[in-house]
């Protein structure tokens, strides 16, 4: 098959990695246009871009795919199939319909369930049990298309965004490569999402990362976890921000008001909440590094301060 990739992130860059190293023909890669980053705002190539160039694959980094030119340059490669992973450009229909094969999407999350930017986040906050990867034939929907492969994890009970992202994007590769020979040879069945079975998982917004201490514990908990590591949970201390990097709830309980430091000796800095009372583990302040709570504790005398 000639193959066109198209994707962006890390995410999108381990399968693609595990594409070339299994010989598969990627005729090209497409990803976003390089960004600028860094203390200096210097452009940065995305992830997948550093990858397809140290393969010498070409790269196309369109806007988008409104102009004809953009259509073209497709219809040139003359593709069998076209891979998505976390491209984050809208397909329109006429890209979909160019591969023979059409397109796939490799998907952080078990469809119906999560369509949407942030699958991997939202199972988190929501206290999901498992999540997985689906690979998914692509259609004018949003994450709406016949599902062909899926596979699943267990969510652990500390799993950060981050540390959950890592372990998708290593399933998601396994989950391709065992679902491209029957794409190819067109053996494998593909089953239509129970539309009723649908939760969405919208895109995060810097503003969710303030923590409403009213919320109960577990929920605070597993907040603190789907925004570790972008954009972090954060409350305010001193009118300051505090960034919260990691935070357990705990057994115990309160009367006192949400938001108010139950204990700060030196050991445990403990928070009250609408349910239930959250110890801190490891925080940040504005222009520092990340430092333990009792760390935090030993600059200051915090008992009975509130947050928020």
């Amino acid at each position: 098959m000639r193959i066109i990739f198209a994707g962006t992130p890390e995410f999108a860059a381990a399968s693609l990695t595990t594409l070339i190293k299994n010989g598969y023909e990627i005729c090209a890669v497409y990803t976003q246009p390089d960004r600028p980053a860094g203390r200096g705002r210097k452009l940065q190539p995305s992830p997948v871009k550093v990858v397809a160039t140290e393969s010498n694959i070409p790269v196309f980094q369109p806007e988008n795919f409104k102009t004809e030119e953009a259509i073209e340059q497709l219809e040139v490669l003359k593709p069998d199939l076209m891979i998505v992973a976390a491209y984050g450009l809208i397909l329109p229909q006429k890209v979909l319909a160019l591969p023979e094969l059409g397109c796939i999407n490799i998907h952080a999350s078990l469809l119906p369930r999560w369509r949407g930017a942030a699958p991997i986040q939202r199972a988190i906050m929501e206290g999901d049990a498992t999540t997985g990867i689906t690979i998914m034939q692509m259609d004018k929907g949003l994450d709406t298309g016949d599902m062909l492969h899926k596979l699943d994890i267990t969510i652990h009970a500390d799993e950060t965004a981050e540390t959950l992202h890592d372990r998708l994007a290593e399933l998601g590769s396994t989950a391709l490569l065992e679902a491209l020979p029957g794409i190819e040879n067109g053996s494998i069945a593909a089953t239509a999402q129970n539309n009723t079975e649908t939760t969405y998982a919208t895109k995060l917004d810097k503003k969710e990362a303030l923590i409403d201490w009213s919320l109960p514990a577990i929920e605070i908990e597993r907040k603190v976890r789907a925004f570790n590591s972008w954009p972090v949970a954060q409350t305010l201390l001193d009118g300051k921000q505090l960034r919260i990097w990691q935070a357990i709830a705990t057994q115990s309980t309160t009367n006192k008001p949400a938001g108010t430091i139950t204990r700060a000796d030196g050991k445990l800095l403990e928070v009250a909440t609408g349910n239930g009372i959250i110890s801190l583990i490891e925080l940040q302040l504005p222009g520092k590094k990340r430092i333990s709570a009792s760390a935090l504790m030993n600059a200051r005398n915090l008992q009975g301060v509130s947050l928020g």
